[in-house]
């Protein structure tokens, strides 16, 4: 039973991660929000493009990342319940969604600051959840954000699948946990840019619903907070 609730929680925390990543690419100036790594190649490719947007916003993205990765820490060592960080993720991507919405940027309306500060939430919400990753790596079959790492262990779980004829049990586990974290994330990448182009930032309440409904569901397996 906890090992299926660990699968749960990494195919949810999964597709968030997909989803943020493509929402705020694909509805606001092509900003990453769960890798933000990924934005040193956009601010780059825009900056010998002639300041495509305001370039410069993308770097913001770290500082905004690293702070929310501290406060992550914060309240892991604050709360007993190590899934609070989900709760938090999961209202600040509810917060996002509102403000988007309030703000009337359902159709990827024009790159203005009050975006720009939807997008800033959005990379706050997954700086928490890096931090959950990090801290808590084993309540997750990987990093739920990076797939860099999941798609090489996938395809040495493959091969060692293979070799072994799908035998040994570890390998066979290890290619369905591989299954689940790196298809989870496409799932979310599709969603995000399906809704992301019907309702532009406003789509981020989903996730956030997602998130909250993550942490009831995992709540009783887990210390109160």
């Amino acid at each position: 039973m906890e090992n299926k609730k660990i699968g749960f929680v990494t195919l949810i925390l999964t597709a968030i991660a997909g989803y943020c990543d493509t929402i705020t690419f694909v509805a606001a100036d092509k900003i990453f929000s769960a890798h933000v790594t990924g934005n040193f190649i956009v601010f780059a490719y825009q900056l010998i493009k002639g300041g495509e947007g305001d370039t410069w916003i993308k770097l913001l993205t770290f500082p905004v990342f690293m702070i929310s990765v501290m406060i992550g820490g914060w309240i892991a060592a604050k709360f007993v319940n190590k899934h609070f960080i989900l709760f938090c993720e999961g209202l600040v991507l509810i917060l996002s969604g509102i403000l988007a919405y309030a703000l009337g940027y359902l159709d990827n309306a024009e790159i203005t600051w009050p975006m720009y500060l939807v997008v800033m939430l959005i990379v706050f919400a997954m700086g928490l959840q890096n931090a959950f990753s990090k801290i808590f790596p084993k309540e997750t079959h990987g990093p739920t954000t990076m797939m860099t790492g999941n798609v090489t262990q996938l395809s040495l779980d493959i091969r060692s699948a293979i070799v072994a004829r799908f035998q040994n049990p570890d390998f066979v586990a290890g290619l369905k946990h591989g299954l689940i974290t790196v298809g989870g994330f496409l799932i979310g990448c599709l969603l995000g840019a399906y809704v992301g182009k019907l309702f532009g930032l406003a789509g981020a309440l989903l996730p956030g619903v997602a998130m909250v409904i993550c942490y009831y569901y995992t709540k009783p397996a887990a210390e109160n907070v």
